[in-house]
C-alpha cells in the first residue's frame, strides 16, 4: 500500500506539472522528426568549378550528383576559397588537374570519386595520367576527429555552459536569492550584467582550458591564430550563459532545465556542418547559434584565415548574447514585487 501510495503521488506530481509531462512527451518526438527530415532531404550533393574539360565529361558529371558551374582559373579559385564549391578542375590532354577543399573529409573523398569515376565513364581516364590533386584546405587523409574537432570544441563549450548557467540561475532565484536582489533599488540591467560577468569569467576560464587542451593535448588540426580560437570560445561561452540564464526564467526546476537540453541544445548540431544539407536546411541553420560558433572555428583552425573571415559570424554571436540579456532584463520584470 505504502509503495502504492509512492506511485500515485509522484503520478499526480507529474499531472499537475504538464510543462514537464509536455518537455517529456514532445522532445523526442521534436528530436526525432528533426532527424527524419534532415537525414531524409540529405544528399551527396558535389559542387565543382570546371575551368576546361570536354562537355561528354562535364555532362557525366551530373551522374555522380555533381553540380558543375564554369569559371576561369582566378573566378575558380575564389569560389573555392569562399565555399561557393567543393573543387575545382582543369583537363589539359587528358589530365586532370583538381584543388579541393579537404576541410570537410567526407566531402572532398565523394568529389574526388565522382571525379575519377566519371573520366572512367567517359574514358578519358587513362593509367599513365593520374589526376593531380592539390588540397587547398586540409589534406587526403584528415582524420575523422581532426574533421569534427572544431564542431565538438563548440557544441562542449555551448552545452556546458549553457546548462550549468542556467540551473545556477535558476537556484538563485528558487532560494530567494534573486527576488531579494530585485527588492533592493539596483536596477535589472544590472542584475543581469553582473551575473554574466560572475558567471562569465569562470565560463571564459572553461573555455580557455577546453581550447588548449583539444589543441595541444587532443592534436586536433590547428593552422590558423589561436589567440582568434579563444576569441571565438569566448563569445561561445558568453552566448551559451546568455541563452542558459534566460530560459532558466522559463523553467521551475533543475529538472525543467535540463529537459531544455533536447529542445535548445541537440537540434544545433544538425546544423554544425556535420551533415550536406538542402539549401532549406542551410536557410534554417543560419537561426541556429551554433553554426555560427561552428562556421567561426573551421574557417580558423582548418583553413588557416584571418579575422576577416570570421567577423560576421563573430558580430552574429555577439549581437545574439547582447539580445538575450535585453529580453533576460525584461522579463525579471515579473520577479520584481516592489
Amino acid at each position: 500500500m505504502r509503495i502504492k501510495a509512492i506511485v500515485v503521488r509522484i503520478l499526480q506530481q507529474m499531472r499537475h506539472d504538464r510543462r514537464t509531462l509536455a518537455l517529456m512527451l514532445a522532445a523526442p518526438l521534436l528530436v526525432l522528426t528533426l532527424i527524419y527530415f534532415v537525414l531524409q532531404d540529405t544528399n551527396a550533393e558535389g559542387r565543382v568549378a570546371i575551368i576546361s574539360a570536354p562537355g561528354s565529361y562535364v555532362s557525366a558529371l551530373a551522374d555522380y550528383n555533381i553540380n558543375t558551374f564554369y569559371y576561369d582559373a582566378e573566378g575558380a579559385r575564389g569560389a573555392l576559397e569562399k565555399g561557393d564549391v567543393d573543387a575545382t578542375i582543369r583537363i589539359v590532354n587528358g589530365k586532370s588537374y583538381i584543388e579541393i577543399d579537404g576541410s570537410n573529409a567526407s566531402q572532398a573523398r565523394m568529389v574526388l570519386n565522382a571525379l575519377e569515376m566519371a573520366k572512367l565513364s567517359t574514358g578519358l581516364s587513362r593509367p599513365d595520367l593520374q589526376s593531380d590533386v592539390n588540397y587547398v584546405y586540409g589534406y587526403d587523409d584528415l582524420s575523422t576527429f581532426d574533421n569534427i574537432g572544431t564542431i565538438l570544441i563548440g557544441f562542449m563549450i555551448f552545452f556546458f555552459v549553457f546548462l550549468i548557467a542556467g540551473i545556477s540561475f535558476l537556484q538563485e532565484r528558487t532560494t530567494g536569492t534573486l527576488e531579494k536582489l530585485l527588492s533592493t533599488p539596483i536596477r535589472r540591467w544590472e542584475i543581469v550584467s553582473g551575473y554574466v560577468l560572475g558567471f562569465g569569467i569562470v565560463t571564459v576560464i572553461q573555455s580557455v582550458l577546453f581550447s588548449l587542451y583539444v589543441v595541444y593535448v587532443l592534436g586536433a588540426m590547428m593552422i590558423g591564430s589561436l589567440l582568434l580560437v579563444l576569441v571565438i570560445t569566448f563569445w561561445t561561452a558568453i552566448m551559451a550563459l546568455t541563452l542558459g540564464i534566460l530560459l532558466s526564467t522559463a523553467a521551475n526546476n533543475e529538472f525543467q532545465m535540463i529537459q531544455f537540453v533536447p529542445v535548445v541544445i541537440v537540434p544545433q548540431v544538425f546544423f554544425s556542418g556535420l551533415f550536406q544539407l538542402t539549401p532549406l536546411w542551410e536557410t534554417v541553420g543560419k537561426f541556429m547559434p551554433l553554426h555560427y560558433v561552428a562556421d567561426a572555428l573551421k574557417e580558423v583552425m582548418i583553413k588557416g584565415n584571418g579575422f576577416q573571415a570570421i567577423w560576421a559570424d563573430l558580430l552574429v554571436m555577439v549581437f545574439l548574447s547582447v539580445l538575450f540579456m535585453i529580453i533576460n532584463t525584461f522579463l525579471l520584470k515579473r520577479y520584481r514585487r516592489i
